[in-house]
């Protein structure tokens, strides 16, 4: 498991979609048709909200193994595994600058797993809904002081919070049309 980082929650920047895409399409391009799709998610993916400035990608594969055969690819783009990291299925890499700070994180999911439609359904439902958006900002707030120098505590912190909340975010998704088949 990474160590634990300081938990450094900035305001919204308008920066950070373009910035993702920049992440999203150096990742693509590196993993060509070994992936299905890759997406924005975590809090710099939604507008409004107060992030740590890391960029949170999901790229999604049609078979998990074939991200398990380029490691030296992802190692090329900067990026270190850290495995499953305690999802099981996950594929787990993290990159960080040249000073040592956090700066991208890589979530690779099978395209069948349930966790690709979680996190893109969390990502929409705060997107559409202002309240609940606000309500995590919140939360993210009263953890960060709390634990403002251990990013895996947290995490622990506000993760009750995103489950309850993750449970009607797949419901609406799902009943919206968005969700996956």
């Amino acid at each position: 498991m990474p160590p634990p980082i300081k938990v450094d929650l900035v305001p919204y920047s308008a920066v950070w979609p373009e910035n993702g895409q920049r992440a999203i399409e150096q990742v693509a391009q590196a993993l060509g048709t070994r992936l299905s799709s890759i997406h924005h998610i975590g809090s710099t993916a939604i507008p409004g909200l107060a992030a740590k400035p890391i960029y949170d990608l999901m790229p999604v594969t049609p078979d998990i193994r074939l991200l398990d055969r380029v490691q030296p690819v992802f190692e090329s783009l900067g990026y270190r595994s850290s495995g499953e990291l305690g999802i099981a299925g996950r594929r787990y890499f993290t990159r960080d600058t040249e000073t040592g700070t956090r700066e991208a994180q890589l979530h690779c999911f099978q395209v069948d797993s349930p966790h690709v439609e979680r996190h893109l359904a969390f990502r929409d439902y705060l997107r559409a809904h202002p309240a609940v958006r606000s309500a995590y900002h919140h939360e993210k707030m009263r953890c960060a002081s709390l634990h403002s120098n251990d990013s895996h505590a947290y995490s622990n912190c506000k993760a009750d919070w995103i489950i309850r909340v993750e449970a009607e975010a797949l419901s609406w998704y799902r009943n919206s049309g968005k969700g996956m088949p």
